[in-house]
């Protein structure tokens, strides 16, 4: 039972009017516990007040990275967005040199393309192979399979991610190509 301090003094006036040993040594005893009770009170209220104080901190070094991770994002999406204006000319070529080439292709092979760009990360469905393994799993590609890719006889894909494969001097024919295309346009 937790007294207040006006209480606390009504009880020291009491005691002044104590009929005998036991009702003082009682009075006393509740004084000494309901000080010690006030003085741990105090000493809670010191460490909610640094607690608070603490978390303000915190709150404020949060909010601080926060406006500094929302200008960078800011400042990204502005960059994002130039590039996107830069390559929308080349997108939009490629895009429709896709659909008429996609006209000459197999439904099936079409079909299966799309599948494997929707299911990967990056977007990339054909990876070339670098350093013996393809750009997209970088796991290792056996020498015989490297070779029937390079001999150019069929489609292989990646066991592992499932990208079509094509050999890297492919691969930078068609990267010129394709530089030489939007050079021109």
């Amino acid at each position: 039972m937790k007294l207040t301090k006006k209480e606390l003094r009504n009880i020291l006036n009491n005691k002044k009017n104590v009929r005998n040993n036991r009702e003082f040594n009682s009075l006393t005893k509740e004084i000494e516990f309901q000080e010690l009770e006030i003085q741990l009170s105090e000493k809670h209220i010191k460490e909610m007040k640094a607690s608070v104080e603490y978390k303000k901190q915190q709150v404020a070094d949060s909010q601080e990275r926060l406006n500094a991770k929302q200008s960078h994002l800011e400042h990204k999406k502005a960059e994002l967005g130039d590039i996107m204006a830069e390559t929308q000319k080349e997108e939009e070529y490629l895009t429709k040199l896709s659909n008429e080439y996609a006209s000459n292709i197999e439904p099936r092979l079409i079909a299966a393309y799309n599948r494997i760009r929707n299911s990967v990360r990056n977007g990339l469905a054909v990876v070339s192979i670098e350093r013996g393994a393809s750009a997209g799993s970088f796991f290792t590609i056996p020498p015989q399979t490297q070779v029937e890719i390079a001999a150019r006889k069929k489609i292989l894909t990646d066991e592992h991610s499932g990208r079509i494969l094509v050999d890297n001097v492919l691969a930078t024919e068609e990267k010129e190509k394709m530089e030489s295309i939007f050079a021109k346009i």
